[in-house]
C-alpha cells in the first residue's frame, strides 16, 4: 500500500513550530540567540520555508508557483535582514507581489475544481 505525503504541510509546520519556538525563546529566556534577535529569527524561519516550498514546486514542475515563493521567500528574507526603510519596503513589496500570485492561482484552481 502507498502512502502520500503532504510535504508541503509539512514544510510550512516546521517553519512555524521553528518560528515560534523563536519567539518563545525571545519572550521567556533571553532576546538573543548568539547575537541575532529572536524576532530576526523568526522572520528568517518563515523566509527558509518560502524557499523550501520554492524548491518543492520547482521539484515537482510547478515553476511558476516555484518563482512566487522564492519572491515572497527573498522578500521576507530582505525584511528580516533591513537596515533601511527602503529595504523593509523593497521586501514587503516582494513578499505581497509572491503572496498574492500565490493566492490568486490557488484560487482559481479550486474555483475550477467544484463540480459545476
Amino acid at each position: 500500500m502507498d502512502e502520500t505525503v503532504d510535504v508541503q504541510a509539512v514544510a510550512i509546520g516546521v517553519g512555524t513550530v521553528l518560528a515560534v519556538a523563536a519567539l518563545a525563546y525571545g519572550a521567556f529566556v533571553g532576546d538573543t540567540v548568539l547575537g541575532v534577535a529572536t524576532t530576526t529569527l523568526a522572520i528568517g524561519a518563515f523566509a527558509l520555508t518560502f524557499g523550501v516550498l520554492a524548491a518543492l514546486h520547482g521539484a515537482y514542475g510547478r515553476r511558476d508557483f516555484a518563482a512566487a515563493y522564492g519572491v515572497a521567500g527573498l522578500g521576507l528574507a530582505l525584511v528580516a535582514v533591513a537596515s533601511s526603510g527602503l529595504q523593509v519596503l523593497v521586501g514587503y513589496l516582494l513578499l505581497a507581489a509572491g503572496g498574492a500570485y500565490v493566492a490568486v492561482v490557488t484560487v482559481r484552481a479550486r474555483d475550477r475544481s467544484l463540480p459545476q
